[in-house]
């Protein structure tokens, strides 16, 4: 997981700081929706790998 995560900001450091700072913009219950849907995603790519 740790290497996924630090792709983006090894490939591209400027994205990533844009990236970051449009994240800081959003709501609260934005990010929590986010986070939510990226964690049935990643539930799901578990439950279907270990099939």
């Amino acid at each position: 997981m740790l290497i996924i995560e630090g792709m983006l900001p090894f490939v591209s450091p400027q994205k990533y700081r844009q990236m970051v700072a449009e994240i800081t913009r959003l709501s609260d219950n934005h990010i929590r929706n986010i986070g939510l849907v990226v964690m049935v995603i990643g539930v799901a790519v578990l439950f279907f790998v270990r099939r």
